[in-house]
């Protein structure tokens, strides 16, 4: 059933279309003049608008088009008169109209608009949905100091043309700010190109940054356009750019000082207009120093620098994209939707994180999927992360930085099973381990454990 907005001037006429829709079973709303159809239509968010071209007012069905249109911009309104001619047609289809129909209406006509309308509404729909989804994968998430710092610088590249080398551990985001960078641009309606430098054998990546032509090697059975190319207008993001070869350094490098590319095979440059945006885990510098980076273009593509902090220096942030992952995965492949305990949470927040973000979503993940219960707990925690079920690695305690640091999170886990295993009964607990009761009640005290509801 779809909701469906009538104006007309004419009582009779919205009386007579209002009944056929309504027969067809749909949710109709009447209007009889500009002003009142667009307070039915901000009340009533139709899913379709037929719109009297000729109405009484300050303004006619063209003049409220453009109010419904600016409103509304996915808006399906279809234009409606008794007087129509070619050049008004074409005048509603300029001003966003999705149809024209004139007077008298033809019931099946009318029919077959509504259903054609409706189809288009429902893909303009499902696109929204998509880009929601997209929008929302694609969000930074976090309130840190660290990360608001990166967010400001973020903000104030963005709208320029500069190149910016993000740097950061595996798994930090790198890829999530070179999006909201060029989000953030004026280059935002054109595309956005990724090319992962270290996923290309590197006697392919020339043909896959600048293209080929037909016959340049063994397989170029066609001309292909390199990513240079498809990015014209936007941004090139090259991820990894410290894995990329010393050719196509020199290579890119020309291309980042001329404006133009050169196919493999091909002779003739073409023109592009593109920003590039780098990514590394490596030490630039260092690989300079080592000869396996080309000194010129790290300061060509170091002209603004983003340094992403690791997940270990921002773990204020960890309970947001804990919500965040969970909230995602809600309705997708049947997933049931679940919350996170506090001491969940809390003890996710205490672990080293060694894959960063990349790390923590695929744990919630994984948590989200394999807990039993409506809500995940510091149990399933210990549980699903520390190796106890499944292929029996201790990949949460292989993972810390120390010693000191294995050997009390060891600890706090062995005690958290363990009193789990006793029901919280920690006389009976200390009596099992061999230990003092006062003993255990300060390693409690220390660790933070506590009992679940």
């Amino acid at each position: 059933m779809a909701r469906v907005l009538v104006v007309d001037d004419e009582k009779g006429i919205r009386s007579a279309l209002a009944q056929v829709l309504e027969y067809e079973g749909h949710l109709t709303r009447t209007a009889a003049d500009g002003a009142q159809a667009v307070a039915a239509a901000r009340d009533f968010e139709p899913h379709l608008t037929f719109l009297d071209v000729k109405m009484p007012g300050p303004k006619d069905g063209l003049g409220v088009l453009e109010d419904l249109k600016a409103a509304d911009p996915d808006a399906i309104v279809v234009m409606i008169s008794g007087h129509g001619t070619i050049d008004t047609a074409l005048d509603a289809v300029r001003a966003g109209a999705h149809d024209f129909l004139e007077k008298p209406l033809d019931t099946d006509r009318v029919l077959v608009t509504v259903k054609n309308a409706l189809r288009v509404r429902g893909l303009a729909d499902h696109v929204a949905q998509l880009r929601g989804e997209i929008e929302s994968r694609h969000r930074i998430v976090g309130g840190s100091p660290e990360l608001k710092a990166v967010l400001e610088r973020v903000e104030r590249v963005a709208p320029t043309d500069s190149r910016v080398l993000i740097t950061g551990e595996n798994g930090t985001g790198k890829e999530l700010v070179a999006r909201a960078i060029h989000r953030l641009s004026m280059r935002a309606g054109r595309p956005f190109v990724e090319v992962n430098c270290a996923a290309i054998p590197s006697e392919l990546i020339e043909s896959d940054l600048f293209g080929h032509v037909k016959g340049a090697f063994t397989g170029a059975v066609a001309r292909q356009p390199g990513k240079f190319v498809q990015a014209d207008g936007g941004t090139l993001f090259l991820d990894e750019v410290g894995d990329m070869s010393l050719a196509a350094q020199a290579k890119v490098l020309r291309v980042l000082e001329e404006g133009k590319v050169t196919p493999v095979g091909g002779t003739r440059s073409i023109a592009v207009d593109v920003r590039v945006v780098t990514a590394t885990n490596r030490d630039l510098e260092e690989a300079i120093e080592e000869g396996i980076f080309r000194e010129d273009l790290y300061y060509r593509v170091n002209v603004v620098p983003v340094s992403l902090p690791p997940l270990r220096d921002r773990r204020s942030d960890i309970p947001m994209l804990v919500q965040h992952f969970a909230d995602g995965m809600r309705g997708k492949g049947g997933v049931k939707a679940k919350a996170f305990s506090r001491e969940a949470v809390e003890l996710l927040a205490g672990m080293p994180w060694p894959g960063n973000v990349r790390e923590l979503r695929n744990t919630v993940e994984r948590l989200v999927i394999l807990s039993p219960g409506d809500t995940v707990t510091a149990g399933d925690v210990v549980e699903l992360t520390t190796g106890r079920q499944g292929d029996g690695r201790m990949e949460s305690l292989l993972d810390t930085e120390t010693f000191v640091d294995f050997r009390e999170r060891a600890e706090r886990t062995y005690l958290d099973g363990k009193l789990r295993e006793n029901r919280w009964n920690v006389a009976e607990t200390a009596r099992k381990l061999g230990m003092q009761r006062s003993n255990l009640y300060k390693k409690i005290e220390r660790y933070g454990l506590a009992r679940e509801a």
